[in-house]
């Protein structure tokens, strides 16, 4: 289907509200008229030196207000002071979306409107531009200074991110705070739940290596459990041997890894198999971040498939990816490995905005985004595909205890045409928030009380715990944080959809699994309603470490397991999982039905790390313009019974990848397709990859692999690269249609 186009946001009008008191640059009531019809020029922040521009240089309705390098020649950095209070650029007024009078609400432009209270500032005497409706001040997010970074009204403060000199280059802008932060309440010892043990410096290395062991030992081999974990580290330093099994989050609470170090190990192994097969290829569903580890040896270990981010780490030594059997993809970023990283067996890896001393190792499809110390681009041999920045990303989410021993969730900045950590040069950018404005979900919480928190203007955090939902949590808010601790899982009952996002900026969700209900869910997760079309790009909403299974654990139904329609969203890892082993009764064709793994139909989206597997139509379907794809790993379901059980009209099979013929503009680098027709191998697949032959669609370095030879893709990509089969197991692609 086309993507939708992008349509007009109707608002209600509004009474005016009396100037009554207002102060503009030291002029009363009085003085307005006079002061701001003589008003013309850039509005220059005191804390960036840059100027205030509407986005794409747009005259739209709702077109995004930012800050941006300052440009003498650009219209859209040109501001009117008018004399009717309104802070007008190209015939539109600077306006506050949807009449919002509270903290965060997004600033834009629309059109002049005399009546409307949110249209009309005040520039008081400390350079402020103040709201006529809310009496909250023009705020850029975050305290950020980069170009792009988008504005808000926030209760006004005098700090130099609300500050603005008219025309003349304004004031010499003063350094901002490193982690600028909303003070809340303090929380300095949060109920965080049963599953979630914060370890303390001042414990004995004995008690903390005991729980370790104990949560390691139930979960080594515990696939498809109920159990979840959180073991977290308090900033400090630590002897501990911390083995991460199933569904085990191991983090340090530092606001960089730094500030909590680990003597000893943070490791994966793939030794809990019987036969002694060292096979990693179903360690999934555990983490490693925020921990500095000086490695025993000087080598640690992190031998994972999906489903297995490792994040925010430096290590002070080398790593391997895995032990001798094979491992299966996985995904690492904003970290250092001093050392070399040896990916052995690995047969698809992503790296993204790291720093590394080199890289040993190659199969089928490693990845590098905006890696310091990547090797070369050499695809197909050996297939490295090594892009130098990633264009727009934000890095998860995560909690963390500040130096006077509070808890907060840092939300770090957006970056563009980056490349190494955040943390390089000291603390990240971000914004810091108080664990009061966040809801903790724990064990035996419901949606209700997740709704009501939301609809109160909370965050959530989800402490380790599986919650059974019987009905959709609804996430309206602008910037509103989601995150979960030790993959906290929401299963859906009676089909209802697990979660919506609505069409808002700045979204973060981050660090859930989504377990599909035995009762079929239309959607699992559904990020904009349909034909959702508002810019989003100067604050997207992004989902980071989010996972999707359908089976597995119970038999599991859902038709397409994330939808999404907003514009500009970034997919940070994500794996989308239709299940090919599990709990007896929980997987078979006709058992864990599931039709499409993602289906995009916004614009502008970018996903990093995008694994999906298993679906039993397309895998992927690509409806929206302009969309990236960054690394994607794919097996074709398991378990046709029969050819006829697997047709697309036709065509033999479906692609696992399909971008609609109506799409004019899509890019994807690094993709890797994969067949085992275990059930019946004389099963045939077309093709892995279906695309309009455009010039604006170009893919990118793929491969296609008939696993042991069980099975065969006929094409690569459309009709073009050679079979893959049992006489030819490996066709590489560098570029297509």
């Amino acid at each position: 289907m086309p993507a939708s186009p992008r349509r007009r946001r109707l608002r209600p009008k509004i009474f005016a509200v009396g100037l009554s008191g207002v102060v503009v640059a030291g002029l009363s009531l009085a003085g307005i008229t006079s002061a701001f019809a003589a008003s013309a020029g850039s509005l220059v922040g005191a804390a960036s030196g840059k100027c205030l521009d509407v986005a794409n240089n747009s005259t739209a309705d709702g077109a995004a207000v930012h800050i941006w390098t300052c440009y003498s020649t650009v219209p859209s950095q040109t501001w009117t002071l008018a004399d009717n209070g309104t802070v007008q650029s190209q015939g539109k007024c600077l306006d506050v979306a949807n009449n919002s009078t509270a903290d965060g609400g997004t600033v834009h432009m629309w059109s002049c409107v005399d009546a409307v209270a949110t249209q009309k500032w005040s520039l008081n005497a400390g350079g402020a531009l103040v709201n006529q409706a809310s009496g909250k001040c023009l705020d850029v997010r975050e305290r950020g200074t980069a170009d792009g970074t988008r504005l808000q009204i926030w209760a006004c403060g005098g700090t130099d991110n609300q500050r603005w000199t008219l025309t003349g280059g304004g004031t010499p802008p003063t350094t901002p705070p490193t982690t600028p932060s909303n003070p809340g309440t303090p929380v300095t010892n949060p109920d965080l739940g049963p599953n979630v043990s914060v370890f303390d410096p001042s414990m004995s290395a004995s008690t903390i290596q005991n729980r370790l062991n104990t949560v390691f030992n139930q979960q080594v081999t515990n696939q498809f459990g109920q159990q979840r974990f959180a073991l977290l580290f308090k900033p400090g330093t630590y002897s501990a041997d911390a083995n991460v099994g199933f569904f085990t989050q191991v983090a340090g609470l530092g606001l960089t890894p730094g500030q909590t170090v680990i003597n000893g190990r943070v490791h994966v192994e793939a030794d809990w198999w019987p036969d002694g097969s060292q096979n990693a290829t179903q360690n999934f569903w555990r983490a490693a971040e925020g921990l500095a580890v000086n490695p025993t040896g000087g080598a640690d270990r992190w031998s994972v498939s999906q489903a297995a981010p490792y994040r925010r780490m430096h290590v002070r030594g080398n790593l391997a990816l895995s032990d001798g059997g094979w491992s299966s993809g996985g995904w690492m970023s904003d970290t250092k490995v001093d050392g070399q990283i040896n990916s052995g067996s690995q047969q698809q890896w992503i790296t993204r905005n790291s720093q590394i001393g080199s890289w040993t190792g190659s199969n089928w499809n490693q990845v590098f985004v905006g890696v310091q110390g990547a090797p070369a681009n050499s695809f197909p041999s050996p297939p490295y595909t090594t892009i130098g920045q990633a264009p727009v990303v934000r890095e998860k989410p995560y909690l963390y205890v500040d130096s006077a021993g509070a808890y907060r969730v840092f939300v770090p900045a957006l970056r563009r045409n980056s490349a190494g950590t955040t943390w390089a040069n000291g603390n990240p950018a971000g914004e810091s928030i108080s664990l009061s404005d966040f809801y903790i979900v724990r064990p035996g919480d419901n949606a209700a009380n997740m709704n009501a928190a939301l609809a109160a203007g909370k965050n959530l955090l989800v402490t380790p715990g599986v919650y059974n939902i019987n009905q959709t949590i609804n996430v309206t808010r602008p910037n509103t944080v989601v995150l979960g601790l030790g993959l906290a899982t929401f299963v859906p009952q009676n089909g209802v959809v697990a979660m919506r996002v609505a069409d808002v900026d700045g979204v973060k969700v981050a660090g859930v699994l989504f377990d599909a209900g035995t009762t079929n869910s239309p959607v699992l997760m559904e990020v904009g309603p349909n034909g959702s079309a508002t810019d989003h790009a100067a604050n997207p909403t992004s989902l980071h470490d989010v996972f999707f299974r359908i089976g597995g654990a119970i038999a599991g139904k859902a038709t397409t397991s994330l939808l999404i329609n907003s514009d500009d969203v970034i997919g940070d890892h994500t794996w989308i999982w239709r299940a090919d082993h599990g709990n007896g009764g929980t997987v078979g064709w006709n058992i864990n039905t599931a039709d499409n793994g993602l289906t995009v139909n916004g614009d502008d989206v970018t996903f990093y790390g995008l694994f999906v597997e298993h679906y039993q139509k397309y895998q992927t379907i690509w409806n929206g313009e302009n969309g990236r794809t960054y690394f994607y790993q794919n097996e074709m379901p398991y378990d046709p019974p029969n050819q006829a059980a697997y047709m697309n009209g036709s065509t033999q099979g479906w692609a696992a990848y399909k971008v609609a013929d109506s799409v004019n503009n899509h890019q994807a680098w690094g993709l890797g397709s994969y067949a085992y027709f275990n059930v019946n191998p004389s099963v045939v697949n077309a093709r892995a990859f279906e695309v309009p032959v455009k010039p604006g669609v170009q893919f990118r370095n793929m491969v296609t692999v008939s696993l042991g030879g069980t099975g065969t893709i006929s094409r690569v990509i459309n009709n073009t690269g050679a079979a893959v089969n049992t006489g030819h197991q490996v066709t590489y692609l560098t570029s297509g249609p």
